[in-house]
């Protein structure tokens, strides 16, 4: 006896409402009713004879089975919209969405030329759909895993199975106070009063990233450049930017470096995309145009 799949609109539905983690989030991306939601949520469950979430008061979450099934649901999705950018290509046309995220504050970064990567792309092949998204180096990596992003651009410390890291280029970070800071007008200050400082440390940095850098401990935790930006700035931290983002800063004299030989470090940038889907030819075009834009730089 043969088992009917469900319907992709329904499974389109039950990945909508996992993401947006409830029936009332995923009313605009849906454009649909809680009411028509949940009698479509209703309908997959029937048809899988299993439940595959808890709603009610104590809020939406995903059952054990539930969970096996989002992933596997994320999966086939993924595949099927790869099959049908195949079946396009093979036609002569390129056409879909291509979902590209990359990490926050590169726009100013020279070695990544992003906009014009971007612009001929766009210009090349006019039929295919941009969706650009900016996020931590973890939210990209589970991004591309679960199939809601084809490519990311970023600095990854920590690698997960299953993905491709492609290398880019090494971007120059170097530690940073402002010029309310007690240290700006200091000279020849001994690395040991440097580690003391109140330092801004990122969210995504594990305890051993952190010593690496030469620091115990942070006084703040922040997500984005611009956050951590925002509390250099201030004086009372100092902490970590990259040398194309702050300079700005640095021309005006609001920020200084700090001891670079010693506490500058360069992180490397990949481009990552999930293992099997290198073939796709929207993944492909585009990684070839990254390439072609990198090697002219």
């Amino acid at each position: 006896m043969s088992l009917s799949l469900p319907d992709l609109k329904l499974l389109r539905i039950f990945v909508s409402v996992v993401r947006h983690q409830g029936f009332a989030a995923a009313q605009q991306d849906l454009n649909l009713s809680t009411s028509a939601i949940s009698t479509y949520m209703s309908q997959l469950e029937t048809q899988l004879g299993l439940s595959l979430c808890h709603r009610g008061r104590g809020g939406f979450s995903l059952t054990s089975k539930g969970e096996l099934f989002h992933q596997e649901t994320l999966r086939l999705l993924g595949e099927l919209e790869g099959f049908e950018r195949y079946s396009a290509a093979l036609k002569g046309e390129l056409r879909g969405t291509l979902n590209l995220g990359v990490l926050d504050s590169t726009v100013s970064d020279p070695a990544l030329p992003l906009a014009e990567v971007i612009g001929a792309y766009s210009q090349e092949y006019p039929g295919v759909h941009l969706h650009l998204s900016v996020a931590s180096p973890y939210e990209l990596q589970l991004a591309v895993l679960d199939n809601r992003l084809d490519l990311a651009i970023g600095a990854f410390s920590t690698r997960m199975s299953g993905l491709i890291y492609q290398p880019l280029y090494r971007e120059q970070h170097w530690l940073f106070c402002s010029e309310r800071h007690s240290l700006f007008d200091a000279r020849r200050i001994p690395e040991e009063v440097i580690a003391q400082q109140r330092m801004v440390g990122r969210g995504y940095w594990s305890q051993a990233e952190l010593a690496k850098h030469g620091f115990k401990h942070s006084a703040a935790t922040v997500e984005s450049m611009e956050a951590q930006l925002i509390l250099v700035l201030s004086g009372a931290y100092i902490g970590y930017l990259p040398e194309h983002y702050a300079q700005p800063w640095v021309e005006q004299r609001r920020l200084k470096v700090l001891l670079p030989t010693t506490f500058g470090y360069q992180a490397p940038f990949s481009l990552i995309q999930r293992r099997g889907r290198s073939r796709e030819p929207l993944n492909q075009t585009f990684r070839d145009l990254l390439k072609a834009q990198l090697n002219r730089a």
